[in-house]
């Protein structure tokens, strides 16, 4: 009797580990509260350039979320300019969140690689410094035949620097909608349709992190 009853608690033990194990991720993914202040540091394409301001993706992120999100994009804005803004940013409020969706226009006007590379580790690290949930929004390579033919592919140095600044990663957003024409409003901003579905991507890829 011993013997068997010894065998069938053995026999239960991996299931019950994967119940704690299950219990453990679920705990570990800790959403933002429905009224959540979001921080969206960036450019031209988190200001909305080329839709109305009401169209902008945070105002449209907000919506979708009920979140509080602040849209600090400047149009023309490179990562320096966003890494001198961000001090002052975190210093003016508290926020339970920061996206941080910048280096377009590094890219466009030649600046060297390693730079940029360094000003997004740097903005990751002072945003992690200030709330665990820091999202880097990947933007594509300016590439004027890709665009062309709907096939914009994000920058490699998007997911080096999140994977070694423990920021989330949001893949394929900016990529795929500046790829679809209908969604574009020039070469390289959307439109409010585009923008919509910015926000759509975004949201969809911070529930599935556990953000929502």
């Amino acid at each position: 009797m011993k013997r068997r009853h010894l065998l069938q608690l053995l026999a239960g033990v991996p299931a019950a580990a994967a119940l704690v194990a299950c219990g453990k991720r679920k705990a570990s993914a800790a959403a933002l509260k429905p009224d959540a202040r979001v921080l969206a540091l960036g450019d031209s394409l988190t200001f909305g350039y080329g839709a109305p301001p009401d169209a902008a993706w945070p105002v449209k992120l907000g919506e979708l979320t009920g979140w509080q999100v602040e849209n600090a994009g400047i149009n023309g804005d490179t990562s320096a300019g966003a890494l001198e803004r961000l001090p002052a940013l975190l210093a003016a409020g508290s926020y339970d969140a920061i996206l941080i969706g910048i280096g377009g226009n590094d890219m466009l006007r030649g600046v060297s690689p390693s730079a940029t590379r360094d000003n997004l580790a740097a903005l990751v690290s002072q945003a992690r410094a200030h709330t665990p949930h820091v999202a880097l929004l990947a933007t594509p390579a300016p590439d004027a035949m890709r665009a062309a033919i709907g096939s914009l592919s994000d920058a490699p140095v998007y997911e080096e620097v999140a994977k070694s600044g423990q920021a989330l990663l949001v893949a394929n957003v900016y990529s795929s909608v500046l790829s679809d024409a209908s969604l574009r409003s020039d070469r390289i901003h959307a439109n409010a349709r585009g923008y919509e579905k910015v926000a759509q991507l975004l949201a969809d890829q911070l529930k599935a992190a556990g953000w929502r």
